[in-house]
């Protein structure tokens, strides 16, 4: 394979660029890590700003600063040092297995859609999507100062065996518990898998068309390996259990219950949020934000970063608490997983749909995290950084973006974009989470109140017999395509909201 042209950027440039291209005010981490501190949760910096800002200030850029992080993230020179030096690997140096190069290989990949069809959910096996490139398969990633072992599962379960290893998080965090399957089962079925998710309350509640994750265990070596559904890892219960209709408790400082419940039970635990923390997905699923038992009513805390960062380093402090108690649990808290958006963001115009591996360039350098607040709530503690973020940041060719199966350009068709836009209430009969696709235009459904906001240029605004009709052609696309993966043999588990 052809090495793409690669640029090193100078630290003093990226610091530059993101500070520009973020806000002329505090860099955001410091006002962040404030948050988090002024809440009993230990952090690394102190502010020399944020303090005298007045309430009223900052409820008149809290609408702001909900995209900063979507815009800090979606930097390309932020995210890595970007070269094609490349000295030799001095295997004395401690291992940053975040700083390396993607190389080609051709024993890549290590499973397939067509063959792993019992862990992986036909919404994210890429084999069986229309993409009819497959170059985004045969990359390994190489670190600078170290070999990494190849991964054999035969070995990787005798490491784990009589353990258990937990994935808490979203859907990115589901992504990984799924590929970690395949990879352990070679990408086959395993019928001997035992399914041991009633051990951890996660078998299918009455009326719920999923449960809260999985747990399989593989009886030869005793291992189990389990996923719980955790969007923002911080507790939520119902304000009030008998009303179909209530609120939710976020609780930002406290840690999901079942974190409290399973924690004992647990040998390697990994964990992750970010992309749900918007002010759509907090309204759709009516969450309220809460603090001490409380609603909170601290206006650093309700803009979005202030909420994330609060929930984060609770998180990792309580689970660094529980340590001495469980001196054999290997904790780790993984990065953001960065945007990929090219052309614009994802409300200016941009996509996500480039299929040439590399096209950023090739190498991370930088000895630093490319997320800083997952950084800093770590640091100090007995948790590691599973740092992916600038090493994902290289590999904006991997999404299946227009690719999808029911993908119909030039139709009015509706695509579920959980992950990739931020809604709110335009059309408050229209369930969120929606985007109108309209050949090569697009319309964001929601996020901009009539009478408030203006739309961006690129979008228009659409009648509700638009969207009805929109909404009318994916639910055929939908049923066509849960009929083509039962043919397949997939068990299509659509991903939660």
């Amino acid at each position: 394979m052809a090495e793409s042209n690669t640029r090193t950027t100078s630290k003093k440039e990226v610091k530059e660029h993101i500070l520009s291209s973020v806000s002329d005010e505090e860099p955001k981490h410091e006002r962040v890590l404030e948050a988090g501190k002024s809440h009993g949760i230990q952090t690394l910096s102190t502010p020399t700003s944020e303090a005298k800002r007045n309430d009223a200030e900052v409820e008149k850029t809290s609408k702001l600063e909900e995209h900063k992080e979507d815009i800090f993230m979606n930097s390309q020179q932020r995210s890595s040092s970007i070269g094609n030096n490349w000295n030799n690997a001095t295997e004395t140096k401690a291992c940053n297995y975040a700083k390396g190069k993607w190389v080609p290989d051709d024993n890549r990949p290590l499973y397939s859609g067509f063959g792993c069809k019992q862990w992986l959910s036909s919404m994210w096996a890429c084999r069986m999507m229309q993409r009819t490139d497959f170059a985004y398969e045969k990359l390994r990633w190489q670190p600078k100062d170290c070999k990494m072992e190849e991964f054999e599962s035969s070995k990787f379960l005798k490491r784990l065996q009589n353990k258990t290893l937990a994935f808490v998080g979203d859907s990115l965090g589901r992504q990984q518990f799924q590929s970690l399957m395949c990879m352990a089962t070679g990408g086959e079925e395993k019928p001997e898998v035992e399914d041991v998710g009633s051990e951890y309350g996660l078998a299918l509640a009455e009326g719920n068309a999923r449960p809260n994750g999985w747990a399989y265990r593989f009886p030869s070596t005793n291992t189990t390996i389990l996923y719980y559904w955790s969007a923002i890892l911080c507790d939520v219960e119902p304000i009030d259990v008998n009303n179909p209709q209530t609120e939710y408790a976020m609780h930002l400082d406290r840690p999901a219950a079942f974190l409290r419940e399973y924690l004992h039970k647990f040998d390697v635990l990994v964990l992750n949020t970010g992309h749900h923390w918007n002010r759509g997905k907090l309204n759709a699923n009516r969450w309220v934000m809460h603090v001490g038992g409380v609603p909170n009513t601290d206006k650093k805390i309700a803009v979005i970063w202030g909420a994330k960062n609060l929930t984060i380093h609770s998180v990792v402090s309580w689970v660094n608490s529980q340590l001495p108690k469980y001196p054999g649990l290997k904790a780790f808290f993984r990065s953001i997983s960065p945007r990929h958006f090219f052309g614009g963001d994802w409300n200016t115009g941009g996509s996500c749909d480039n299929t040439k591996p590399m096209s950023v360039g090739k190498e991370i350098l930088d000895e630093e995290s490319s997320d800083p607040v997952a950084a800093n709530a770590v640091k100090g503690t007995g948790i590691k950084l599973l740092d992916i973020t600038g090493l994902s940041q290289l590999r904006d060719e991997g999404h299946i973006s227009r690719f999808s199966l029911t993908a119909q350009p030039g139709n009015l068709v509706l695509e579920g974009a959980r992950e990739r836009i931020i809604v709110g209430d335009l059309y408050c009969d229209v369930p969120l989470g929606l985007y109108v696709i309209r050949g090569e235009s697009s319309v964001l459904i929601g996020e901009l109140k009539l009478g408030k906001e203006e739309l961006p240029q690129h979008m228009t605004c659409v009648s509700e017999e638009e969207i009805k009709k929109a909404q009318k052609v994916e639910k055929e696309a939908k049923d066509l395509k849960s009929t083509m993966m039962k043919r397949m043999g997939f068990l299509d588990l659509e991903e939660q909201v």
